[in-house]
């Protein structure tokens, strides 16, 4: 449904002027591989009088963290993260020379004043930050490497601190801002509303590891983030929605698509929504794919998943003057494909920028969606995904594919006592309907069966029975590419000894050095870094493994190689029949770690784009798949580890695939 509003001349300057600066952040100028600029830019000189008051000031606030972290009082340890956010956005700049401008020194005072301040009161056993309406910033410790994130909340004037009453809250992803560290998110949440504040709504504002347009770790955080705010504040979870404009809006799109089940609204923004047409529009560039990195586009190419917003409704946004409409004019398509209709707010005579009368039309549609809110149990639902990393939908979950990278579908339906399933190359899947009266399931007009506890269901030999997959299988959380490593906990291994090969261990250090520079630069975290000696049961418990080195330089990659599908000697590195001098090449790969197959070792990699793709956020995608040869007599480039001799997927059980 096209909404056209009023003509208002008066918004085309502001339209315009807001594409030129997009323009400025990426475009034609960015697609050459040899001139590829810093993001973020290296920042400006500090003086000496300054580093020296602000070396001071955080080693006053970390006497006080300190004093925090010994104290017995549970209040203490579970706001400490409110406190370190300060302390870490500020030293980090510091440390990375990432003040980008002079202001930002005198902002980094201020908030150590505010982290001092609030360590103060912590430290007296008080919180007033935490009963605080309007805007405020706060903090939690990621899972993945176990450093303090922020985030951003405005809490409405009506929400009664002391009441029982639930609150509807909004997610906001912000825009692409190639300086937005850690001080300049901190400093505008802490004194800007923003470009949304519904009525008596809580509006969340997740950092997103900065400007990956909450893919990958920025994905996580966001999880994360609601995790927090769930548990600090009274949200009703089903009035939760997804909103964002710009990048913002192509986060939107894909936290749409992926968790569509979590949220009774969508609302994105411009921004992209898929990777091949956007970038070909939008950044004029000419792509070449692999066969595999085309099938990994899936992973974040929002209209293949447009079947799961049937439940979900929508409502897209864009300037109609502003040439990233692309993202929901492609959307549009592909529910049309699906037999549906996008309702579309188009905002005349505007460029990249909320016309203000569509933003009342908006926030108009979404208080009216809210009143109803999320149905947690609907009778009909289906679901599309290309992998297992995206398998639930309601009371419907894909436990097994047939094939990875390849659509998945499945429908189910109660017609009277039974329910109905239709499934695409899925080969396990679980329902628990809520309707008491279905006792039977009907898989691909196959033969009733009854429905057993679990609800759990798998393809044996082309006949669908009750029970789950078994055996080591690509399963939920388990099923690869490399960069799923890096959206939950994992550490660096490295190596003690030298490798075999003096090209090889030259190669394996200085990945290990950029992936550690760039873990901090691009996804804002501390690798965990241990020794292949240091590791314990407790670390191949609890995180995946990330092994650097061959099997002479890593004790712990010498403990697992005849176990893993790419073997690897002094003299060669083997995938099936094909064998690579071990001399000038390593293998990259990700396969169930043996030692404890719930979790991930990953050889010689960290997530696997580069530097050109920080250029444009909807480059930011996987770019290898489950394993790769390199031939490191060929210098890494800001897109490539070395020249990718062979790459490919393990098949959905962990097998090399014949070629």
């Amino acid at each position: 449904m096209l909404i056209r509003l009023g003509q208002m001349r008066w918004v085309i300057g502001v339209g315009l002027l807001a594409m030129a600066q997009v323009a400025l952040a990426d475009g034609p100028a960015d697609n050459s591989l040899d001139q590829v600029r810093r993001v973020p830019k290296l920042g400006i000189d500090v003086a000496e009088a300054d580093r020296q008051e602000l070396t001071t000031g955080l080693q006053a606030l970390q006497s006080k963290i300190d004093q925090l972290r010994a104290s017995a009082s549970p209040l203490s340890k579970s706001l400490l993260p409110d406190v370190l956010i300060f302390h870490r956005a500020v030293d980090q700049a510091l440390r990375f020379q990432e003040f980008f401008d002079p202001k930002e020194i005198g902002v980094a005072k201020m908030l150590l004043q505010q982290g001092q301040q609030r360590a103060d009161q912590l430290l007296a056993g008080n919180a007033p930050w935490t009963r605080q309406a309007g805007v405020v910033v706060r903090g939690y410790v990621s899972k993945i490497d176990q450093t303090v994130q922020p985030y951003g909340l405005v809490i409405p004037a009506t929400y009664n601190f002391e009441g029982t009453e639930k609150h509807r809250l909004d997610f906001w992803f912000h825009g692409r801002g190639e300086v937005l560290s850690e001080v300049n998110f901190l400093n505008d949440r802490s004194k800007n509303v923003g470009q949304i504040s519904p009525d008596q709504t809580i509006v969340l504002h997740p950092y997103g590891r900065y400007c990956n347009a909450n893919k990958l770790a920025g994905e996580i955080d966001s999880l994360e983030a609601i995790d927090a705010v769930t548990h600090q504040y009274r949200i009703d979870p089903d009035r939760v929605a997804v909103r964002g404009f710009s990048m913002g809006g192509a986060a939107c799109w894909q936290f749409a698509v992926h968790y569509p089940d979590r949220w009774f609204a969508a609302n994105p923004g411009a921004g992209f929504s898929e990777t091949p047409d956007f970038l070909k529009v939008f950044q004029k560039e000419t792509l070449e794919p692999t066969p595999y990195e085309r099938k990994l586009w899936h992973m974040y190419d929002c209209p293949d998943y447009a079947a799961n917003l049937a439940m979900l409704p929508t409502i897209a946004y864009s300037g109609d003057m502003d040439i990233q409409k692309q993202a929901a004019d492609i959307m549009a398509t592909a529910f049309e494909r699906e037999g549906m209709k996008l309702l579309h707010i188009i905002g005349p005579m505007t460029g990249h920028k909320i016309h203000p009368d569509s933003l009342k039309e908006i926030e108009a549609k979404l208080a009216e969606w809210a009143v109803k809110g999320r149905d947690r149990t609907p009778a009909k639902v289906q679901l599309v995904t290309f992998t297992l990393k995206y398998n639930s939908m309601h009371w419907l979950t894909i436990d097994g594919m047939k094939e990875h990278w390849e659509e998945a579908r499945a429908v189910a339906e109660p017609i009277g006592d039974e329910l109905i399933v239709t499934t695409r190359n899925i080969s396990a899947l679980t329902v628990r309907p809520p309707k008491d009266r279905v006792r039977k399931v009907r898989i691909d007009a196959g033969a009733p069966l009854e429905l057993p506890a679990d609800g759990a269901f798998v393809l044996d030999a082309n006949k669908w029975k009750p029970g789950r997959p078994s055996g080591l299988r690509k399963k939920p959380g388990l099923q690869g590419p490399v960069d799923d490593a890096f959206m939950d906990a994992f550490i660096f291994v490295k190596p003690s000894a030298a490798c075999h090969s003096e090209a090889v261990d030259k190669w394996v250090q200085a990945e290990f050095d950029h992936a550690v520079t760039h873990w901090r630069r691009q996804m804002r975290g501390d690798a965990i870094v241990k020794l292949d000696t240091e590791i314990t049961a407790e670390d191949i418990a609890q995180a995946n493994l990330v092994l650097w080195g061959d099997t002479q330089a890593n004790s712990l990659l010498a403990k697992i190689a005849d176990k893993l599908p790419i073997r690897w000697s002094a003299q060669a590195i083997s995938v099936g029949d094909r064998q690579y001098d071990a001399a000038h090449h390593a293998p990259i790969a990700i396969y169930p770690n043996p030692l404890n197959p719930e979790k991930y070792v990953v050889l010689n990699s960290s997530f696997t784009y580069r530097e050109y793709d920080y250029l444009n956020n909807a480059r930011q995608i996987p770019k290898l798949p489950d394993w790769a040869v390199i031939d490191v007599r060929v210098p890494p480039n800001s897109r490539l580890p070395g020249k990718v001799v062979e790459a490919d997927f393990f098949d959905e059980r962990w097998n090399l695939k014949p070629r």
